[in-house]
């Protein structure tokens, strides 16, 4: 796991629908801190810092530290509350966790060597079936992503949880199956062109019919002249 970010977090004394609303015009979003079997802890971080952070799509994946006066706390994003239409942050919730703390998280899934993998090589289409996965795990031992490798890879291949690789105490939470994350299904452009071509050849055949008519229609004229010249009455 990478690195622990640090947020700047300020104590916040009172709670309330008014001392939010203040807050949140101050550019300051309201939050709290609480698990470890301790009183919850009502701070507030910079919103700006806070909008640059969930930028990140692993930002609730990952460990932070909570800079608050001269104490650090590691703590790990859970719930962020944000306004139906405004869509901006009202409020932010992060849990306090420690060595031996467990957790269940989603965490994207990340595919490699897409350049060595046939069934992509040949126009094959890759259907991610999910983007994320729920696991369960230490606080210690959160991936950043779980890699899916498409290396040799042919077309009709499933990838499934099972063929990703876990380190040891990381779970999925779905466990009565080999779920699948992605398929590798056959090209669809062929299919297309096949029907695009249909009407031309219908119009070529068209064509050769009219042609076909057009020529015996000349020679019935030919024929129906002729006869009329050969007629004494004429």
């Amino acid at each position: 796991m990478n690195q622990n970010q640090e947020i700047i977090a300020l104590k916040r004394e009172a709670s309330g629908t008014g001392e939010s609303r203040s807050l949140r015009l101050n550019k300051k979003i309201p939050a709290i801190v609480y698990g470890e079997k301790k009183d919850p802890l009502l701070i507030c971080v910079d919103e700006k810092t806070l909008k640059m952070r969930i930028q990140d799509p692993g930002f609730f994946s990952k460990q932070c530290e909570l800079k608050i006066d001269n104490e650090t706390i590691n703590v790990l994003p859970k719930d962020l509350q944000v306004h139906p239409v405004k869509e901006s942050i009202l409020h932010i919730d992060f849990l306090r966790v420690g060595e031996n703390t467990t957790v269940t998280l989603s965490v994207p899934v990340k595919f490699s060597n897409e350049n060595s993998c046939p069934a992509l090589k040949q126009g094959g289409v890759l259907n991610v079936v999910r983007y994320e996965v729920e696991i369960k795990t230490l606080v210690s031992k959160i991936p950043e992503f779980l890699e899916a490798n498409l290396d040799g890879l042919e077309i009709g291949d499933n990838i499934h949880i099972s063929s990703i690789k876990l380190d040891e105490g990381v779970k999925p939470t779905i466990t009565d199956r080999d779920f699948t994350i992605a398929t590798l299904a056959p090209p669809t452009v062929m299919k297309v062109e096949e029907e695009e071509s249909k009407p031309d050849e219908e119009a070529s055949s068209t064509e050769g019919e009219s042609e076909v008519s057009k020529e015996e229609s000349e020679k019935s004229d030919t024929v129906e002249e002729k006869k009329e010249n050969d007629n004494p009455k004429n």
